[in-house]
């Protein structure tokens, strides 16, 4: 097994078109092999004394914070 996994910020007002275009990518995705797709918006995401997810990826105020994670059959699935 292989995880490949993301974090992605998503201003609010943008989650429905976010979703909408997980949607669509998953779709894609299972066609190349991926057996699953999680994707987990926000709900506590405290900010860490040195480092935190949203200062990992610069997220702003009126930002929301996915975690995303693609499970595949292997890396040479993803990779070829």
């Amino acid at each position: 097994m292989y995880i490949a996994g993301f974090v992605i910020p998503v201003p609010a007002e943008k989650m429905e078109a976010y979703r909408q275009w997980a949607e669509n990518g998953a779709a894609l995705f299972k066609e190349y092999g991926c057996i699953e797709i999680v994707e987990s918006w926000e709900d506590n995401v405290p900010s860490g004394e040195y480092t935190d997810f949203r200062r990992a990826i610069d997220a702003n105020d009126g930002k929301k914070i996915v975690f995303s994670w693609k499970l595949w059959p292997d890396k040479a699935v993803l990779i070829p």
